[in-house]
């Protein structure tokens, strides 16, 4: 990881995604990322029961436990590190989840537009619509 505080996609520092159920890669709380997040792990968002059926559909089960790796499954309302791609995958097919826009990761603006972001974005959070 960087020394200087890892910063969102509004320029600030990173603020954190969740706690309960701990998410991140780094399992910190915190979506931030490094080179070996291949995932690229960067999007703070609100779980819906039509995205983890979604997820589960094109092969990423979220809402299943898995002991064996300490994950408890996730259910609608947890807040969850996703992957950038699935997210945008996700838009794509109008599926997308709301999003905590100071709570996911600048790396994340490598695949998703900000555009994109922002029109998943929890209320106030959504800002210029003209950015990116």
């Amino acid at each position: 990881m960087d020394k200087d505080p890892p910063i969102n996609v509004l320029g600030t520092e990173l603020e954190p995604c969740s706690t309960s159920p701990v998410t991140g890669f780094f399992r910190d709380g915190l979506c931030n990322t490094c080179d070996a997040d291949e995932g690229s792990h960067t999007v703070c968002a609100e779980m819906t029961a039509e995205f983890l059926a979604y997820s589960k559909y094109v092969g990423n089960d979220l809402s299943t436990p898995r002991p064996e790796f300490g994950f408890g499954g996730l259910k609608a309302g947890d807040r969850w590190c996703l992957c950038a791609g699935r997210f945008l995958q996700a838009a794509d097919e109008g599926l997308g989840p709301r999003v905590r826009l100071a709570s996911t990761h600048h790396r994340a603006l490598e695949v998703i537009p900000l555009k994109t972001l922002r029109a998943h974005a929890h209320g106030g959070e959504k800002g210029k619509e003209g950015d990116r």
